[in-house]
């Protein structure tokens, strides 16, 4: 479809780069509620956590049948109090990655406006991208190891005073998924790409 003079883009493209800005913007208001209902929950008089469990069998799951065995891996438990330590720990295992989500979200929108008038390549693309990247891995590994030590946490004091927990949950547990600095290097090398699209532009600009 050719474009109209005096637009950057095609009306279709346009509305297609409109309908991604839009999408953008409601997965991070999507995120932003994800993040208060994470605070209700961890800091609620009767707080949810997920826990690891040591080797415990899915006595339900065994009685069907075609399985010969089952374990459980995790539970959800809920306590009648926590430390604020473990709480803000675990708050923060879900708001960081909810805080990268965001931030991607956030330059999907600029770059998705940027388009829509002619202007991808700005200057501050790349460093936007970049800093986007950071929030990715950071974001998604931190969480992770944050989770995990708010567990330590609450498994240590639930152990000081009867030791026989320890044969019910690690000590320690955490289940690293590596996906989010696989993200993060992904984004980390879209924003070269656009730091050297910025110097392509500024070069050609100053041949006209």
């Amino acid at each position: 479809m050719n474009t109209p003079a005096g637009r950057p883009v095609s009306r279709a493209d346009g509305f297609g780069l409109g309908l991604i800005a839009t999408g953008a913007v409601s997965v991070a208001a999507a995120a932003v509620v994800a993040i208060i209902a994470g605070a209700f929950q961890v800091f609620g008089s009767d707080a949810v956590v997920r826990m690891p469990l040591v080797g415990g069998e899915a006595a339900a799951v065994e009685g069907l049948d075609g399985i010969r065995s089952a374990t459980t891996a995790h539970a959800d438990v809920t306590f009648e109090s926590l430390s604020a330590g473990a709480r803000w720990l675990l708050l923060l295992e879900g708001a960081l990655p909810a805080l990268a989500t965001i931030g991607v979200c956030a330059v999907a929108w600029w770059l998705g406006v940027s388009l829509i008038h002619g202007r991808a390549f700005r200057r501050t693309m790349s460093t936007t991208i970049g800093i986007a990247a950071c929030l990715v891995a950071a974001g998604g590994l931190f969480g992770q190891l944050l989770g995990a030590i708010g567990r330590a946490m609450i498994v240590d004091g639930l152990a000081s005073a009867d030791p026989g927990v320890y044969d019910v949950f690690p000590a320690f547990q955490i289940d690293l998924d590596l996906a989010p600095l696989g993200w993060g290097f992904a984004l980390a090398l879209i924003a070269m790409a656009f730091a050297a699209g910025t110097r392509l532009q500024r070069d050609t600009e100053g041949l006209v």
